[in-house]
């Protein structure tokens, strides 16, 4: 059987495959094509040591055009698919396929996490996630996410940094933060499994960032306890658990005030089980180097979808 390309955009580039509606998937293209270009015409450039002397366009066509190089990458992100299933579909070599998704990823990995109402505003560091809570009175959620990844190989330095103590399998780890509604607002802090929540974060400077924006607010689970105690106009955790012989009454409080903290913290653990519908943040099986811009771009294509609720 003879599969033609344009056969393998109309397959591939429904919402079931790339993981968004066919309208915003072009929306998507528009918006990636002028940095791919330009990225492009940089390489180009740098490898033949000086300016064009053709007309753009000249020479031989793109084996693979760059709408198809967004749905592959799209679809490899969506099922971690074998780049040789999806060479077989468009008829070219696997590794145009490899090269299609290391050109495009990176693209989707610098976009950033989209706002609600604000469809020009993208959030992408946590400096502005922090500047955008204290402008629109939003009150963060913060929750940490593991995601089991390849085992190092033997004898090599830092092997038990990815051992995760919690899962008890090789991991890296993920902060991941939302707003009330469990509106992705922004990923980051990658750090090996073994590391804690609250030190992955620390490390960002989100002590820094409390202190600079005293207005904003956030709920956190019992792993970011050291942060609240730190901060305890600021942040809030679970409340701690009444001794064994504490009286009932006191009992029947914790358990109605842990319950209500977190009913209204467990927006962000909707955030990551949208993340994990995607198959790459189920189980890594790639290279390590390439989970964290992997992470980034899901996100920010998550992100897309969850801002317009």
């Amino acid at each position: 059987m003879i599969v033609t390309s344009g056969w393998a955009r109309t397959a591939l580039s429904h919402r079931i495959c790339t993981g968004i509606p066919r309208r915003r998937l072009s929306k998507l293209i528009a918006e990636l094509a002028e940095p791919w270009t330009a990225r492009e015409e940089s390489r180009l450039r740098e490898r033949r040591g000086h300016d064009r002397q053709r007309a753009a366009g000249a020479g031989p066509d793109h084996e693979l055009v760059f709408t198809d190089r967004v749905i592959a990458t799209l679809v490899v992100l969506r099922f971690q698919l074998p780049h040789a299933a999806l060479a077989l579909f468009y008829g070219v070599d696997r590794s145009t396929i490899t090269r299609a998704v290391h050109e495009v990823r990176p693209l989707l990995a610098a976009r950033g996490f989209a706002v609600p109402a604000t469809p020009d505003l993208r959030l992408r560091t946590l400096v502005d996630v922090f500047a955008y809570a204290a402008s629109h009175g939003v009150e963060l959620r913060i929750d940490g996410t593991e995601v089991r990844v390849r085992r190092p190989r033997a004898n090599r330095p830092g092997r038990r940094a990815f051992v995760s103590g919690k899962m008890k399998q090789n991991t890296k780890k993920a902060t991941v933060i939302s707003d009330e509604k469990g509106r992705t607002l922004w990923t980051g802090a990658f750090r090996p499994g073994r590391m804690h929540d609250q030190t992955a974060l620390k490390t960002e400077g989100i002590c820094d960032l409390f202190e600079r924006f005293p207005q904003v607010r956030a709920k956190v689970d019992a792993g970011y306890r050291g942060l609240a105690k730190q901060f305890p106009d600021q942040v809030e955790a679970p409340p701690l658990k009444p001794k064994k012989d504490a009286p009932p009454e006191e009992v029947a409080d914790w358990e109605a005030a842990r319950t209500k903290q977190s009913s209204e913290r467990i927006p962000v653990e909707h955030a990551n089980a949208e993340h994990k519908q995607w198959r790459p943040l189920q189980r890594w099986i790639g290279r390590r180097e390439y989970y964290d811009e992997t992470h980034l771009a899901i996100a920010g294509l998550v992100s897309d979808r969850t801002a317009m609720r």
